[in-house]
């Protein structure tokens, strides 16, 4: 997961970069279809053995995983790398909750007591006005919800399928969404609120293309790094490791001229990372 979570933020870092130029639904293409060539290369090679049985569990996951990063690429075109990071590294406190709703798992004291901390760092993280968010807040947190519930599913279908046809469910998805959405966008007008979700397709130029296959090579190992760490050990546990992600990504994001989160934000943040330790303090 520590792996994941590097190669995760070398990933987001040019994304970053790409972002100024392509929009985020053509990244977010260009993201899986490098992880779906790569993997059914491994599948020719080394056929699964998978009993299967859970198709629409597993193309749940495929599609919520689809827009919770398609979320995570657009808020990281826009915001603080920092910042869009640590919105999706809420997912393990939801993952605490839809592992007890869903799951049956239990919900300790110290779970809630999270969540309670992990809302009180969003708020001061998105500073509300009143009880209005801004788009980029609220894309923050639904990426967060959204991951957290692809993981839940993981729990459940790596009992059904291995590591590789799990990964492949989201990436697959993750390539047919966004080539049918850029069609779609060329046939309508699109709402200036909507850009995150509707985009005309821009041919990459020069070092673009090198960005490109970086942050699909990149992405597909930290895919398949961390859903297999999920399937090993506990989610909460594996989901605390990925906090090292906000490290990094704060590292990167000011290399790349983002300016350092103000005290607020960092008390936030901090309030996030302590909720993700506590949620998996049994």
């Amino acid at each position: 997961m520590l792996l994941a979570s590097f190669t995760f933020a070398i990933m987001g870092g040019f994304a970053k970069i790409l972002g100024q130029s392509l929009p985020p639904l053509e990244i977010t293409f260009f993201r899986n279809i490098f992880g779906v060539a790569i993997i059914l290369a491994a599948l020719f090679k080394s056929p699964t053995k998978s009993k299967g049985g859970k198709f629409w569990l597993l193309f749940f996951r495929g599609f919520i995983g689809f827009l919770a990063l398609l979320a995570y690429f657009y808020d990281m075109a826009h915001i603080p790398l920092g910042v869009a990071v640590t919105y999706n590294k809420t997912s393990p406190l939801f993952l605490a909750f839809f592992a007890w709703l869903f799951l049956g798992e239990k919900l300790p004291k110290s779970a809630i007591a999270a969540l309670i901390l992990g809302f009180i760092g969003i708020v001061l993280i998105a500073k509300p006005n009143g009880f209005s968010l801004s788009k980029y807040d609220l894309l923050g947190i639904f990426s967060g919800i959204g991951a957290a519930l692809a993981y839940t599913s993981i729990r459940e279908l790596r009992r059904y399928y291995d590591t590789r046809v799990i990964t492949l469910s989201f990436m697959s998805v993750g390539t047919i969404g966004p080539l049918i959405l850029m069609i779609i966008s060329h046939y309508i007008n699109i709402n200036p609120n909507l850009d995150f979700l509707f985009a005309k397709f821009i041919m990459p130029k020069g070092i673009e293309w090198i960005y490109i296959i970086i942050v699909g090579v990149a992405a597909t190992a930290s895919q398949l790094l961390m859903t297999k760490a999920y399937t090993l050990t506990k989610a909460g546990i594996v989901g605390t490791i990925t906090y090292t992600q906000i490290l990094f990504a704060l590292i990167i994001g000011t290399i790349l001229g983002d300016k350092y989160p103000d005290f607020y934000t960092i008390i936030g943040m901090a309030l996030i990372v302590l909720a993700g330790f506590l949620v998996v303090k049994k």
